[in-house]
């Protein structure tokens, strides 16, 4: 059923009233410096959206995994100095992540004001879900809403727990786009629909591509994912990383699925990241001494040729180590191939997490791309056919 949205709400339920909106900020940052500030932007339509409207706005998120521990290099002051900047306004920030210094800090917002957080995972009571806690947070507001789509899969206080205490919980305009594109995916793509995996493992998006698979009229596999898949077929990958757990139902795919599913003929490879004698194998046979790191330029073509005239594409990880330039050119090709299916018209989404900065990487723009999913992995588990804890929270439209 289709949850309530922010704009949902009259403006005189938001007028005044302080919104806590809880974000997904997990964004790479390294001595104080934000690299990727993509998951920050797609909230700023949220945020302006309610302070527009006289709320008093809250944010809230996590970065990293301190593990109720307080660590300053995951602080997210850095946040709100980028967040100044793209609002073109002051962002407040608790330096005082006691319950008193919070509230008072709140309590002196004003309205259209907007105030983040300290990092939520600096409380352990933040992941472990745990009641009290939920509680205080949800005191602090009049409304609930969840723009953090890539968080939503964890039942944790602020994207679960807390949402109970409150009668008007409703969904970020980013949460709504991503559930918009998401589900027509999952259930009635357009075709010919075709399917794009790559990264280090099956395991981490088996429900996803379980689904997929049976609606897809082309599976193209690479990256590590590809290796579990070439071994259960027979064929020699050298060292290259194998799943063994995944191997029974990798060859009863290859024989159900025969004739979609799409595995490298060529790889570029290497005795290791470490030694980077980098040698292109021209078939689908690795020799004993060396690793596939990055699928070939054959397949690449081959795999550019299957993108074309398609109605949608759903592509999640990287074709190779693409952080290192020796293996990035698969996935470069790919993102850019993508990009042009987009300009022919085709519906193109991207999963989250490693892909987003594959496609920086391949210096592809925002706007060649329909959607790029903020969750990989509640992307990868909405696809799935999974209820998302964060999203079944939310009030249904009525």
């Amino acid at each position: 059923m289709a949850k309530m949205v922010v704009s949902d709400l009259p403006d005189s339920e938001i007028e005044g009233k302080r919104a806590f909106v809880r974000v997904d900020f997990n964004v790479p940052i390294k001595d104080g410096v934000i690299s990727e500030d993509y998951r920050i932007r797609r909230t700023i339509p949220t945020i302006e959206y309610l302070t527009q409207r006289g709320a008093r706005v809250i944010l809230a998120s996590h970065l990293g995994r301190p593990r109720g521990r307080v660590i300053p290099d995951l602080s997210l002051r850095p946040v709100s100095l980028r967040l100044s900047e793209l609002l073109g306004k002051p962002v407040g920030f608790t330096e005082d992540g006691t319950r008193e210094g919070v509230k008072a800090t709140i309590d002196g917002l004003r309205e259209a004001e907007v105030v983040l957080l300290e990092n939520l995972r600096f409380h352990k009571e933040e992941t472990d879900n745990e009641p009290e806690f939920s509680k205080g947070l949800a005191s602090l507001a009049d409304i609930y809403v969840n723009d953090a789509f890539g968080t939503s899969h964890r039942k944790h206080a602020s994207t679960y727990g807390m949402a109970l205490y409150f009668d008007l919980r409703v969904a970020g305009f980013l949460v709504h786009r991503e559930l918009k594109f998401l589900t027509k995916l999952r259930d009635n793509p357009e075709h010919p629909f075709v399917v794009i995996v790559g990264g280090a493992k099956i395991k981490d998006k088996i429900s996803a591509l379980k689904n997929l698979i049976e609606k897809a009229d082309k599976v193209l596999i690479g990256g590590g994912v590809a290796y579990t898949f070439l071994k259960a077929k027979g064929i020699n990958i050298g060292g290259s990383i194998t799943e063994d757990e995944m191997m029974d139902w990798a060859k009863d795919a290859l024989l159900k699925y025969e004739g979609k599913i799409f595995l490298p003929v060529d790889h570029v490879a290497a005795e290791s990241l470490e030694k980077r004698r980098t040698r292109v194998v021209v078939d689908q046979e690795i020799p004993e001494e060396f690793k596939g790191f990055d699928i070939g330029p054959k397949t690449i073509t081959k795999y550019i040729s299957e993108i074309k005239d398609t109605g949608a594409i759903f592509w999640n990880g990287p074709m190779g180590v693409f952080e290192i330039d020796d293996f990035a050119s698969g996935t470069a090709h790919i993102a850019r191939a993508i990009a042009l299916a987009t300009w022919r018209g085709t519906t193109t989404v991207v999963g989250g997490g490693e892909t987003i900065a594959a496609i920086r990487k391949a210096e592809v723009l925002d706007s060649e791309i329909i959607h790029i999913s903020t969750g990989g992995g509640a992307s990868l588990e909405f696809l799935g056919g999974e209820e998302l804890p964060g999203i079944s929270v939310l009030n249904d439209k009525k």
